[in-house]
């Protein structure tokens, strides 16, 4: 399809979850105050782990979103991702009827699935308790079940996608659900990501890494991307869901339109399994992928939500591509790392920090990046330290990069009709 033929797809619809709060209202208005609430892990028994943080959601009840019945069969992964696309659903008042089913798909990210799932069930067979392993042990765990949920519950007959690429998957959800209908294949999309990474198994693997922060006397200071005093990244759980629609059928049912999603980039390293290609090459290739998929020039970018985890060589790596790409304007972009304060949500991280791209959008605000006491001499560019910035913000590009060498960049701008 030729570029003239291409739909225009905008965002109508926003929902989340995450250790800041459970409305996109709460999370918008913690991360512009530049609060944490990363805290000691409640979950389960830390004795044994160095890290002994994280970023929990709390105050969360399922049946506030599903039934019963489907809450006791679905785990917390797939609790998040569906209560967060009916936050979405009902903010973008888009209602899906059988006339509308088939053209209506659902896309959701996750880098885990239901972790948690899978250990319980483990611990019954090791045991010897083979036969109490639930029948809904499977549906419950593997990923692409947060979509198939969602379908369910919802009524959506369209394209039925799950994006299980580490740390950018959150983007690639939102990133392949607008090339679905931005080449007609739908006319709406339910598309985000969700993560339930806080389980004993999880921070045992982490902890033999080495990624996560160990700052547990100050937990709320842990996450400090671009500082030179960070030492890993922090665990986090959550979900971010967005209704993405064809801009011709939000305009026909008078929705409100929050942003515009102009252009998506996805490569990869082919580096190593865990580390970044460390002059940031490859991403600095995939946020030009996005850019000129977007018809846009680096002089068009306004704003950059960074990856920025917290970790050593991946905050350098990041610092080293947007230099790379965007040369002596690098330092003129301000940048925020939500990670700061909400820590690293997996799956769940590129919608969440495209949710916020889209509040920085509406609101004229950029979050802080919070933490940031001793800047690193190797990350050297503007970011929005300590406090929020008011600013006129007309495109954002949300960067995502994950193990694997797996990366991923997303443009949201300002809906001009």
């Amino acid at each position: 399809m030729d570029t003239y033929n291409r739909k225009r797809v905008v965002v109508t619809g926003l929902g989340m979850l995450t250790p800041l709060g459970n409305t996109v209202e709460k999370n918008w208005q913690s991360l512009c105050k530049g609060e944490s609430e990363i805290r000691p892990i409640t979950r389960f028994d830390t004795t044994n782990c160095r890290t002994k943080i994280g970023g929990e959601v709390k105050d969360f009840e399922p049946t506030n979103y599903m039934d019963k019945k489907t809450a006791r069969r679905t785990s917390r992964f797939i609790q998040f991702s569906a209560s967060a696309a009916r936050m979405a659903l009902e903010d973008s008042k888009l209602i899906i009827q059988n006339s509308t089913a088939n053209r209506t798909g659902v896309s959701v990210a996750t880098a885990m699935g239901g972790i948690e799932s899978f250990e319980k069930s483990h611990k019954l067979v090791l045991e010897g308790n083979r036969d109490k392993v639930s029948p809904f042990f499977i549906p419950s765990y593997i990923c692409n079940l947060a979509a198939g949920e969602m379908a369910i519950q919802f009524g959506t007959k369209g394209p039925l996608m799950c994006s299980v690429t580490a740390c950018a998957a959150g983007t690639h959800s939102i990133g392949e659900a607008y090339r679905v209908i931005r080449y007609g294949h739908a006319d709406a999309m339910l598309a985000g990501g969700a993560e339930s990474p806080i389980s004993p198994v999880i921070f045992a693997g982490l902890d033999s890494l080495k990624v996560m922060s160990t700052r547990n006397d100050d937990p709320a200071k842990a996450s400090r991307p671009f500082d030179k005093e960070r030492d890993g990244f922090i665990c986090s759980e959550g979900s971010g869901m967005l209704v993405l629609e064809e801009l011709n059928s939000a305009l026909e049912r008078g929705a409100h339109i929050y942003a515009e999603i102009l252009g998506y980039g996805n490569n990869c390293d082919a580096y190593h399994i865990t580390t970044p290609e460390p002059e940031g090459i490859g991403a600095a290739d995939c946020m030009k992928l996005a850019i000129t998929d977007a018809g846009l020039s680096i002089d068009d970018i306004d704003n950059i939500n960074a990856h920025g985890t917290s970790t050593l060589i991946n905050d350098q790596t990041e610092t080293r591509a947007i230099k790379k790409l965007f040369g002596t304007r690098a330092k003129q972009i301000p940048i925020t790392a939500n990670k700061s304060m909400l820590g690293h949500l997996w799956g769940g991280a590129g919608a969440v920090e495209a949710i916020v791209s889209i509040l920085s959008i509406n609101n004229g605000i950029i979050p802080p990046t919070i933490n940031l006491e001793n800047p690193d001499p190797d990350c050297d560019l503007d970011y929005v330290p300590q406090v929020a910035r008011k600013a006129t913000v007309k495109t954002v590009l949300s960067n995502s990069f994950g193990f694997g060498g797996t990366n991923g960049c997303l443009i949201f701008g300002k809906f001009d009709r």
